[in-house]
């Protein structure tokens, strides 16, 4: 009898689902992508645990808290502890280089502000390594500026508070910090909706960047339209969305991310004028999960781009990481909230650590560095190389990703794409008809019609002349019968 009980609950579970349209595997902890039709499809995972650094990494001490990550090329990663207010420093294998709380001089003094108390460290919450000027940003929200030190030796380089110049309603108590190619400074500030600040590389107010718009609620929208100015003053406002976290990517564009429900948009890519250029040319579109068992939204709270365009979220509703390619495509969604290994509590950050992903849990206080599996590894190496013109070492890596997933739709496109920069059209659509890409397969038979029209040319060529000059002698023929009838 329990048996039979245990079969009803799977099957009327199964149910529910088909029901749903959704998959059991997308609410569990197991890694799958969707598929054209938007059907959650079972993928393997492209990245691993690889190790947890938490407290028992820090010769003694504890973290407080576990509230920003980011890496620099060399393959340190820094995490900031808000609680403690301290920024942590280690190596790649995860042992702990420099403990940083009070800022020091190039001399080894505590630096002095100018109103005479010592620069200490204050509920910092966002970190960025600038590898152009090899200096570490750090957000001190609690001290309402951002500290920024030498990446090296860690000795202050300078202190940017708010500019005198500085507009609008907005608290300058800067939670994250980004710096763009030129220098310019973009920090987040939580709960904002002018957008995200954006300073000079002196430290001086520029504007704000990249306003954050919220969906339309067209019942709210008919009324406001018919009432009166009295009636619209008691109405409430509709604020932009706050912007959550910012990064830059090769090309120097500002990603954002955004966990505000009422945003039309959840990540972006702002060029200089602000407006969101992301590419999003996969099946699904980038909001992350696009259907869900029990029917939670997706809420992004960090990204993290490579130079080569690929980024990864992270979602804090559900503890799943979406890696998505340059064009938008979603590659592989894995991990998920439980006690598992690689699963999460309360996911708060995440950065590159060349390959490896570097993921932070603000609950359990720890950090979990992922590595990439054989099939993540083929998946990411084909998309860099693909970036970067290099079609036929793009070839062989998505071709050994189809070989370990043999239903991987993006692969597919991504080896039409291959072909296609090669003119390749024929085999082009072949690929792009496997991996459902509508968009591309149009494309590349356009590219295949234009290539048969011009070999076989001379066939409708002759026939259109030969129809020509079949009415111009039927003409020639009218016209001089026409003439014996009147003479």
């Amino acid at each position: 009898m329990a048996e039979m009980k245990k079969i009803i609950s799977v099957l009327a579970a199964l149910f529910l689902a088909l029901l749903c349209g959704v998959s059991v595997f997308a609410d569990t902890g197991e890694s799958y992508t969707y598929d054209y039709w938007k059907n959650v499809k079972e993928s393997p995972s492209a990245f691993e645990l690889e190790q947890v650094i938490d407290s028992s990494n820090l010769n003694g001490a504890s973290f407080g808290s576990v509230d920003d990550v980011c890496s620099s090329a060399d393959g340190r990663f820094f995490v900031a502890d808000k609680t403690a207010g301290r920024v942590y420093v280690f190596d790649s294998k995860g042992n702990l280089l420099q403990s940083i709380k009070a800022i020091k001089s190039s001399d080894g003094k505590i630096v002095i502000t100018e109103n005479g108390n010592q620069l200490i460290l204050n509920g910092c919450e966002g970190l960025f390594m600038d590898e152009k000027t090899n200096e570490l940003y750090i957000a001190n929200t609690g001290g309402m500026q951002v500290v920024v030190l030498d990446g090296k030796t860690y000795a202050f380089k300078r202190l940017i508070e708010k500019p005198e110049n500085m507009a609008g309603a907005t608290e300058f108590k800067p939670s994250k910090v980004a710096v763009d190619h030129s220098g310019r400074i973009y920090l987040v500030v939580q709960s904002s909706y002018e957008g995200i600040i954006e300073l000079n590389s002196d430290g001086s107010f520029s504007r704000y960047f990249g306003v954050n718009v919220p969906k339309v609620n067209l019942v709210d929208y008919f009324w406001k339209s018919i009432a009166s100015d009295k009636q619209k003053q008691k109405m409430s406002k509709i604020y932009a969305p706050a912007f959550n976290n910012v990064a830059i990517d090769g090309e120097g564009f500002v990603m954002a991310v955004t966990y505000d429900l009422a945003a039309e948009d959840v990540v972006f890519r702002l060029n200089s004028a602000g407006k969101n250029v992301l590419r999003e040319e996969g099946s699904v579109p980038v909001v992350g999960d696009i259907r869900s068992y029990d029917g939670t939204q997706s809420q992004f709270v960090d990204i993290a781009v490579t130079d080569y365009g690929t980024y990864a979220v992270i979602d804090k509703a559900k503890g799943r990481i979406f890696l998505y390619n340059f064009d938008g495509e979603l590659l592989n969604v894995f991990g998920g909230m439980g006690d598992l290994k690689g699963q999460f509590k309360n996911p708060t950050s995440i950065a590159w650590l060349g390959d490896k992903l570097v993921v932070s849990d603000g609950t359990l206080n720890s950090i979990y560095i992922f590595a990439p599996t054989d099939f993540g590894n083929a998946v990411l190496k084909g998309s860099e190389a693909y970036y970067h013109g290099k079609w036929d070492e793009a070839l062989g890596y998505f071709k050994e990703a189809v070989r370990l997933n043999a239903n991987y739709e993006p692969a597919y496109s991504a080896i039409g794409k291959n072909y296609l920069m090669k003119n390749e059209y024929r085999q082009a659509m072949y690929y792009f008809k496997l991996g459902n890409n509508r968009i591309f397969y149009s494309k590349a038979f356009n590219g295949y019609r234009n290539i048969v029209l011009k070999k076989y040319f001379y066939i409708p060529a002759a026939i259109m002349l030969l129809l020509i000059a079949g009415i111009v002698y039927s003409e020639i023929r009218f016209f001089q019968e026409k003439r014996r009838q009147y003479r």
